[in-house]
Parts: structure tokens; sequence; C-alpha cells
């Protein structure tokens, strides 16, 4: 099984992919880790285009997987191999919610930290977000080719009861 989930930053990509591993027992891949240099001593910057593109076919080559990013255009390819796409549509606010406790949580140590945040970087973010999920999320939906794989969810614990296949 190939499963992509997108959603805003904050939307619970990342902790549903974890939980559906664990339940379907196949790998999951979170695409920040491939795409953001965490080497870099700057927030923001991006890994080497043809490393992350290599690493993302590796991933793709593979039986089964699941994928958790916001990213369209980049990973455009892997959308013919995918079996389903997961969109979380969690409440703007609960987003915002979530980036700023990841944040603090992040600056006090509490969860480890592989970004280099700054308090700059989180307001980019939260702009950004509010952005894709006002505007670039809802067109995706309306125009994309892909509606016969894709499954909305608006909360992300939901997914856990669907039958993906």
């Amino acid at each position: 099984m190939r499963i992509h989930i997108i959603g805003g930053s904050g939307s619970g990509k990342s902790y549903i992919a974890e939980l559906l591993s664990d339940k379907l027992h196949i790998p999951h891949y979170d695409l920040d880790n491939i795409f953001w240099d965490h080497q870099s001593n700057e927030y923001g910057v991006k890994a080497p285009g043809d490393e992350r593109d290599r690493r993302l076919r590796e991933i793709i080559g593979l039986d089964s997987w699941i994928k958790e990013g916001v990213y369209r255009s980049w990973v455009a390819p892997s959308f013919d191999a995918v079996d389903k796409i997961v969109v979380l549509m969690t409440p703007l606010s609960v987003q915002e919610e979530r980036i700023w406790e990841r944040y603090e949580e992040r600056i006090a140590d509490i969860v480890p930290n592989k970004k280099r945040e700054t308090l700059e970087g989180i307001h980019n973010l939260l702009a950004w977000n509010k952005d894709y999920n006002l505007t670039k999320l809802p067109n995706l939906i309306d125009h994309w080719d892909y509606k016969d794989k894709r499954t909305l969810v608006r909360d992300n614990l939901d997914l856990l009861e669907l039958q993906l296949m």
C-alpha cells in the first residue's frame, strides 16, 4: 500500500503517518527530512535538488510506504504510484495552535529538534500556512487530477477508522 498525506503545517500529518505506519506495518517518511537541509546553520535552506530527487525516487520504488508532506509539485511524479492521497482539512485555528506549541517545545528543548527555527521563521510559516489553507489547498482539491485516489479528512484520527483500500 502506498499512501501520501498532505495538509497544512500543524494539520497532523506526521502524527497520523506514524500511527498509520504502526497500524499497517509499513514505513513512513517525513518529506521535510528530505526537502530541507538540516545541516545548514540557517533555517529554511533547501537540500540540493538532485539529492532530494534521488531520495524521493528511492521511496517511490518501494512496495509500500506512507509519505507525508505538504509538497505538491516536487512530489508530483509519485502521485501516479500512490494508492491513496489523504488530504487533512484540520481547522486553521488548530493548525496555528499546534505550530506555536511545537515551536515553544523545540525552543525549550522539550522535543528533539533538527530545525533551527526562529521567531521570524514561525511568523513566515504562519502566513504561508494561512495562504495554503485558504487559497492553495482549496484550489488543489477543486482542480486535481487525482480525485479518484483522494480522501478528505477533517480530523486526522478518523483515518484510523477508514478503509484506505
